[in-house]
């Protein structure tokens, strides 16, 4: 039987493999940036930075698109998904208005983050900024099979909140 590290916590947890690469490119008017990258050895996304040209100020109720000025080439069975900064999140109420979005593997474009803000004072987005995170995971495509009955199931049709609060 395997130790379990949450229970010996002297035990070190191993780490996991490493990813897989991703080629990526920056447009010719953000080669000052930096390219994502991971903060710590631990982090699951790395974060994107905002390549504006001028201020962006976010205000309560308006959707902006805010560019990063980088691309990806995905490989086939990887998506990489758009996701919030909870520091953003917290403080200044900025949130993704499609979060998480979604990069699909044949997408070649520039990755644009939808941004909002929450609060009633707006939110200024200057030029570099780290805006939002990106997380790679495989994906899997569902093959539709038709059925004239769907098997029983504990739930059933239960949802919106069946199970209470």
């Amino acid at each position: 039987m395997k130790e379990n590290p949450v229970l010996n916590p002297a035990k070190k947890i191993p780490s996991a493999p490493t990813g897989v690469e991703i080629p990526i490119k920056k447009s010719a008017q953000t080669q000052d940036l930096p390219y994502p990258k991971y903060a710590t050895a631990g982090s699951s996304g790395v974060d994107l930075h905002a390549a504006n040209t001028e201020n962006i100020t976010l205000r309560r109720g308006e959707i902006t698109l805010v560019p990063t000025g980088i691309s990806l080439a995905l490989p086939l069975g990887i998506e990489a998904q758009v996701r919030a900064r909870s520091g953003l999140a917290l403080k200044h109420g900025v949130a993704l208005v499609n979060g998480p979005g979604t990069i699909d593997a044949d997408y070649r474009g520039e990755i644009g983050v939808i941004l909002t803000t929450l609060k009633d004072e707006p939110f200024v987005i200057k030029r570099g900024e780290r805006i939002a995170q990106l997380v790679f995971a495989p994906i899997c495509q569902a093959h539709f099979v038709v059925a004239e009955e769907l098997s029983e199931s504990e739930r059933g049709a239960g949802g919106f909140g069946h199970t209470g609060v």
